[in-house]
């Protein structure tokens, strides 16, 4: 929906569920990305420069396919960034890679101590699997290729494989949302930064954006009236970043239906300790 539609139909599932569901996804997710076992594992790939191996790893559910397919599915990416994942698949197999993810994660859960109970992980499986054998996976396509990966036997990196799936269904709904509002793949950087949610530093470092790149993005959500002229957001931009987010939970809120809002909350509580247990480590503090 545009964020000029006032037409909406009522969500199948609440949305402050939806909300808090997929921060605590969001954040169980997010230490594949930063732990030293990825760079290590990606060395030993053949790829030391960080934003190719980044690439690599989460594209192998993709297969070998080729960088601008990769620029596709990731929507906020810079083109130039994207390109310099071009060798990875001589390098290593999207397989090879694949495996090399789930053993990240493997040594990872296991070095920060993540307290994950058999039971514990038995339910939140019992919450997750049908969600995410339900899901519409038409035009999710990072989502649908996370979801054709045979789950692995260690049963954590199970439960995380299929917490990724999730995570991506949401990106990939984020990214429609923000092609229907007419929000470019800088431009959402640009905003997401000047709302902060992140460190421009960080957004700057891992997408790759140019400095004429990320000023004539600033430029058009100035004129938009989203940013004032020195970069920082308007209220108007707030309130757009807002209605962006809440129109992503509505698009999620069918994802979730099969288990309702009470059980979606009961699977953020049970999936709490992995990011509990990267936070008490240090990984998140280049975040900063």
């Amino acid at each position: 929906m545009l964020l000029t539609d006032p037409v909406r139909p009522r969500p199948l599932v609440d949305l402050d569920a939806v909300r808090e569901v997929s921060r605590a996804v969001s954040d169980a997710h997010l230490f594949i990305y930063l732990v030293r076992e990825a760079r290590t594992m990606a060395a030993e790939l053949g790829v030391t420069a960080r934003g190719p191996a980044y690439l690599a790893f989460r594209a192998a559910a993709l297969g070998a396919v080729p960088w601008q397919v990769v620029l596709a599915t990731f929507y906020n990416f810079s083109p130039q960034w994207v390109r310099s994942m071009t060798g990875v698949w001589d390098a290593a197999a999207p397989e090879r890679w694949q495996s090399a993810r789930f053993a990240v994660a493997a040594r990872a859960l296991r070095r920060v101590g993540v307290e994950l109970t058999a039971d514990r992980i038995a339910e939140a499986r019992s919450l997750v699997d049908p969600v995410v054998a339900a899901a519409d996976y038409a035009g999710k396509p990072l989502a649908a290729a996370n979801a054709s990966v045979a789950l692995p036997p260690d049963p954590l990196v199970a439960l995380w494989q299929q917490i990724t799936v999730v995570r991506e269904w949401r990106g990939d709904a984020h990214f429609l949302v923000l092609a229907a509002n007419r929000v470019g793949p800088c431009e959402c950087n640009v905003l997401h930064t000047a709302t902060g949610r992140l460190p421009v530093g960080v957004v700057r470092a891992t997408r790759g954006w140019t400095d004429e790149e990320w000023d004539a993005a600033t430029a058009r959500l100035t004129a938009r009236g989203w940013l004032h002229a020195d970069g920082t957001v308007t209220e108007a931009g707030l309130a757009a970043r807002e209605r962006i987010e809440v129109e992503t939970d509505e698009h999620c809120a069918d994802f979730w239906a099969p288990i309702g809002a009470q059980k979606a909350r009961r699977f953020a509580a049970l999936i709490a300790p992995i990011h509990d247990a990267f936070a008490a480590a240090g990984t998140f503090d280049q975040l900063r």
